[in-house]
């Protein structure tokens, strides 16, 4: 999996922690419990989350390549709105406190 270009450009700036964050990325994202296509998707719901629409896109392009359907890649969406979504409700509580 390719590192996003902010990362990328860490090279340069900063090597030494570069590496430090591309190896938790390697770690992150090597083969484990969860397959890569899950991943992806799960770090898809989590650049929607915070408003990463770049990422969003790259990380669905991923996600079609390795085997992802519009269906899957849709349900990471609503989980990701889902989950972001109830915050505002929860804090929206205190007002009513």
């Amino acid at each position: 999996m390719p590192l996003p270009p902010f990362i990328e450009a860490l090279a340069e700036r900063d090597p030494k922690f570069y590496r430090a964050v591309k190896a938790v990325a390697e770690t992150a994202m090597a083969p484990g419990a969860l397959d890569a296509k899950t991943k992806t998707l799960i770090t898809l719901a989590l650049d929607a989350a915070h408003g990463a629409s770049e990422g969003v896109a790259v990380l669905a392009k991923q996600a079609r390549e390795l085997g992802a359907s519009e269906e899957e890649i849709r349900e990471a969406l609503r989980l990701a709105y889902f989950v972001a979504g109830n915050g505002v409700l929860a804090a929206g509580g205190a007002a009513y406190r």
